[in-house]
């Protein structure tokens, strides 16, 4: 069994991310925070869905955080026609060995980019379900495991529903956080035309990481602490959102998990062994909001579960220091206030 120390300390391996922050920012411009929320799912073994009009950068982001990491990576454009087996694989009977060999899909890779991810069906769309939560294939009754690292990056574009299936609950459940790459500033915009007017970044793109790299950055990220005040605080932000008049479907204990995990994650590309109130509020949005199902009346008044998740920001507690928190300082709300916690000596921000 590997151990901490055998692994790399956190300084070392913040490093390691913060490289591959800086290539994906190379090809991304003036996007930081997408960026940071893209690596933290990563490190947080989650699944990442990119929602957005089209020609913001979707697919871009996606290619250039995989190849920033020398890793295998798989492109599956979803299209109506698209098969089950296309995606999972298929056996195919060997007629000199007579026995049925089995061909692998396109989920065998670790890292996998479905592009506008609802164009498929939905018995396509399900194809995806047991790898992005049990991160194996089942194939007439025998089972594959899927390659570490593992993550699925998706797009989709919700503007443009005409010939598109939208996810069911169960699918947008799986991914543990949405993403809307918006438009750029008008500076970010002039200097896209500079780096991307005549080749494209990706074309120079070299990896800056290897798979084991990332491995050893999720195993130091799962040793990252998380005190019992914050779990609860997480577990109340996410008991809100079931009871919240606005809905009429609130987030599920998947969501808790994720949201802890990417707090973790999030500790981790801060320097931090430890997490923070503040990891779990920059989270909520992103990760609680696609799971969230407004009802008919908040539709027709406007209110969309982003609103929702920041109005329960506002109204739940934010826990304070205390023994049991493993962290120092005093609380800041939305509004402002001190920081929690101080740096700790020798660790580095990203």
């Amino acid at each position: 069994m590997t151990t901490y120390d055998d692994r790399a300390s956190l300084t070392d391996l913040t490093a390691t991310a913060e490289r591959v922050r800086r290539s994906v920012e190379g090809v991304i411009e003036g996007k930081p925070e997408v960026v940071r929320l893209s690596l933290t799912v990563l490190l947080a073994e989650g699944h990442l869905l990119i929602e957005d009009v089209p020609g913001v950068g979707k697919t871009m982001l996606a290619k250039a955080l995989a190849r920033s990491i020398d890793c295998s990576v798989r492109r599956i454009q979803f299209t109506p026609d698209l098969l089950p087996s296309d995606i999972t694989g298929v056996s195919i009977y060997d007629q000199q060995r007579r026995d049925f060999e089995f061909k692998p899909g396109a989920i065998f890779a670790q890292i996998v980019i479905g592009d506008e991810i609802n164009r498929a069906s939905p018995k396509t769309q399900s194809a995806l379900l047991e790898s992005m939560e049990e991160r194996q294939v089942t194939i007439d009754g025998q089972t594959y495991e899927l390659p570490s690292p593992f993550m699925v990056v998706a797009t989709q574009n919700p503007v443009e529903m005409e010939g598109t299936y939208p996810l069911p609950e169960a699918q947008r459940d799986r991914f543990m956080a949405r993403v809307s790459m918006g438009y750029p500033t008008p500076e970010a915009e002039l200097q896209m035309l500079d780096v991307h007017g005549g080749v494209s970044p990706l074309d120079d793109l070299q990896p800056v990481a290897h798979a084991h790299d990332i491995v050893k950055l999720v195993e130091a990220v799962r040793t990252v602490h998380v005190a019992d005040s914050v779990r609860r605080y997480a577990v109340e932000l996410v008991a809100a959102t079931r009871s919240h008049t606005d809905l009429r479907l609130g987030a599920s204990p998947r969501a808790t998990l994720h949201l802890v995990r990417a707090a973790k994650a999030s500790a981790a590309l801060s320097g931090r062994d430890y997490a923070l109130p503040d990891d779990v509020q920059s989270l909520a949005v992103p990760v609680l909001a696609h799971r969230l199902l407004p009802t008919a009346q908040a539709q027709l008044n406007r209110r969309t579960a982003e609103q929702v998740v920041l109005e329960i920001l506002q109204r739940i507690p934010v826990p304070t220091s205390g023994n049991d928190t493993g962290y120092g300082g005093g609380a800041r709300h939305l509004s402002g206030g001190p920081v929690y916690g101080q740096q700790r000596p020798g660790i580095r921000r990203l």
